[in-house]
């Protein structure tokens, strides 16, 4: 699914020159669960965006589902993200204009799919999270679990081969928290691989896998016994 091979990413800040990837090997077999870890300045953000393609190294290489990324111009790599990858962020990144029903539908309409079945799509896609009967409510009209819901819906709804959370429960009490991880591990079941990035050991033993980052290098690759169990 994910293969990572020497990758770095460096940034130059004057005279400074910053890793904030340092030779990186990864790889994430199909339908895996796995948490990626480390604190502020670690460089998973930096991971993230890299296989979220989003960003692009400095050198390396990565492939998704055995494809080459790393030389793809932007349009290719929004195209790729489309088809591949359903994001899930922090800060949910809902359009408040919308109603949860249009905030699924928009990866949808970028890949030209039909307003009826658009519709379809994102109808399924809600309901599999339980938000069926809030469907037409604006963000604003809507929990912080509930706006999470929807963002959940929204990277399910185009059947992506790849689930990438950021930090998915960091702005939710912990009650909903809990409850999103176990969204996200049953959506491991039917079959996705996830990846969750996270700064938070207890989060990320809900994974399968743990892999550590620290100072852009991984420290450690361990198997989660809670992520197995559950």
């Amino acid at each position: 699914m994910i293969k990572i091979k020497d990758m770095y990413k460096i940034y130059t800040m004057g005279d400074v020159e910053v890793r904030a990837l340092n030779g990186i090997t990864l790889h994430i077999k199909p339908k895996e669960f796995v948490s990626i870890i480390g604190p502020s300045g670690s460089g998973k953000s930096t991971l993230m965006n890299m296989i979220g393609c989003l960003d692009t190294a400095t050198s390396g290489e990565y492939l998704i589902d055995g494809i080459p990324v790393e030389n793809m111009s932007e349009d290719d790599l929004a195209v790729l993200r489309n088809e591949k990858i359903g994001f899930i962020f922090q800060g949910y990144n809902l359009l408040p204009k919308l109603t949860a029903l249009e905030n699924v539908e928009l990866p949808l309409i970028y890949r030209g799919i039909s307003p009826s079945r658009r519709r379809e799509l994102a109808e399924a896609a809600l309901a599999r999270v339980g938000m069926e009967s809030r469907m037409n409510h604006k963000p604003k009209e809507l929990s912080g679990g509930q706006q999470q819901r929807v963002a959940i819906a929204r990277a399910l709804s185009n059947k992506p081969s790849l689930i990438l959370a950021d930090e998915p429960t960091g702005a939710l009490d912990s009650k909903t928290g809990i409850e999103v991880l176990e969204m996200m591990k049953d959506i491991h079941k039917e079959g996705n691989t996830v990846v969750l990035i996270t700064h938070d050991s207890k989060i990320a033993a809900h994974a399968e896998r743990i892999v550590t980052i620290s100072d852009g290098k991984i420290t450690g690759d361990t198997t989660s016994k809670e992520g197995i169990e559950a």
